[in-house]
């Protein structure tokens, strides 16, 4: 299949969230519209409030785990460091025994928080996703781009201006498409709808300079767009780099100021966020992997501010609105999930766990136990089967020679198996005589 950018996702499992998340942000978006205010900087927010609401149950359960595995962890390095150094199978069999009982008793897993990782991930690609690729989710913003797209197909020499809208080589491939060479409206139309939806203002100026003829068509465009992304006086379609190039050039310093702003906050709001989450904890007694693990943890919450900050001053606004967004609400929500946390009574907690393990294993004892009878049932049946087999065919054989020899044969009680063969035998018998 060709991959069409504007469509939406298709990738396994993340296009499906992303179709289910594109549903929600285009009903929120026909929603503040029909009240009068369709704003896109005010439907990222709402979008994200939204979707973290729905992921609160998830960053309950994964700040329930991180609580009770910091609880955890001194019991289990006191079992790695008892069989530190006996690498004997007994011993790691013995660990490997006593881990499991310590996670059962806690009520968490080895891979709980991967689980609850490997759900939200999906997740959050797909929130990206729509968030980068509105048009594609939302049917207003689309419709804003007709009839410009429908005439700039028509004209010659369209495609390539278009093109240098943007660096990519999978928009250069579109334009070479199959699809697009044979005429495939809709394909071509998503195609032009993309590389416009990644334009700045400058870009679609440059479509009124190359081709006079659309001049009005694109002022409207830029018209609807300028509605649709002014958030408090800035154009979030663009980035923070053209809006700061934009107010030097015109000495509009709010506009400088602004533009700044958004990448400075999407990376305090990052770190404040960071803070705010259950660091792991470690004892002067632990290993060297979680001492690691712990370094690395650090080194990324340093790290991702600064990379937030950098990738939002050249990419579009709308963008960097959605990572403030989410940092701030993700530090209500961790603000409340930790006051939830911290009211819970954790002792009762793994009470409540060592009872449910104690039955679980009792339980499976029992069914083990039941097996084990099954089998031993079986093989107790094999073995009488084999025993009767066996004084059957001893029977048979001493009647033969019993009568070979002028003793008289056995007596067999009636309906048993050699009685029933003395009779076929005492048969074949008489028919032979006669």
């Amino acid at each position: 299949m060709n991959f069409i950018l504007l469509t939406q996702d298709t990738t396994f499992l993340i296009g499906w969230v992303a179709q289910v998340l594109g549903i929600i942000m285009n009903g929120i978006y026909n929603f503040i519209d029909f009240i009068g205010i369709p704003n896109i900087g005010l439907a990222i927010i709402l979008f994200t409030i939204v979707v973290n609401l729905l992921m609160m149950p998830l960053t309950i359960r994964q700040q329930k785990f991180s609580k009770l595995s910091a609880k955890m962890n001194p019991e289990l390095q006191a079992i790695q460091a008892k069989y530190k150094d006996r690498k004997d199978n007994d011993s790691a069999m013995a660990m490997n025994q006593e881990t499991k009982a310590l996670y059962a008793k806690y009520g968490v897993s080895p891979s709980g928080s991967c689980v609850q990782l490997l759900i939200q991930m999906p997740i959050l690609f797909a929130l990206w996703r729509v968030i980068n690729a509105m048009p594609a989710y939302v049917t207003k913003i689309k419709e804003a781009f007709f009839p410009l797209v429908d005439k700039l197909i028509v004209t010659e020499g369209s495609s390539e201006l278009i093109k240098e809208f943007t660096n990519s080589a999978q928009y250069a491939k579109n334009f070479t498409n199959e699809s697009f060479i044979e005429g495939n409206i809709t394909y071509i139309q998503n195609t032009f709808i993309d590389c416009l939806n990644k334009a700045s203002t400058a870009d679609f100026l440059s479509i009124s300079e190359r081709f006079p003829s659309l001049i009005e068509d694109v002022n409207n465009t830029l018209s609807k767009l300028s509605v649709y992304n002014n958030f408090l006086g800035l154009n979030i379609g663009n980035s923070p780099q053209y809006m700061v190039q934009d107010g030097w050039a015109n000495g509009n310093w709010l506009l400088i100021i602004g533009a700044i702003s958004i990448p400075l906050l999407s990376a305090v709001t990052q770190w404040i966020n960071t803070k705010l989450m259950p660091q792991q904890e470690t004892s002067s007694n632990g290993n060297e992997q979680s001492g690691n693990m712990a370094s690395s943890m650090k080194t990324m919450n340093k790290v991702m501010p600064i990379f937030s900050a950098f990738m939002c001053f050249s990419m579009p606004s709308g963008l960097g609105l959605y990572w403030i967004a989410g940092s701030v609400v993700r530090s209500v929500q961790q603000i409340i999930v930790n006051k939830h946390i911290d009211k819970l009574d954790l002792d009762e907690i793994i009470k409540k766990n060592s009872v449910k393990s104690s039955k679980k294993i009792e339980k499976m004892k029992v069914q083990q136990e039941r097996i084990n009878s099954y089998s031993n049932m079986n093989t107790r049946s094999i073995q009488s089967n084999s025993n009767i087999n066996k004084v059957n065919t001893d029977s048979a054989g001493k009647s033969s020679t019993g009568e070979s020899s002028g003793n008289a044969a056995p007596k067999s009680a009636p309906g048993s198996i050699s009685g029933k063969a003395n009779m076929v035998k005492e048969f074949n018998e008489r028919n032979n005589k006669k």
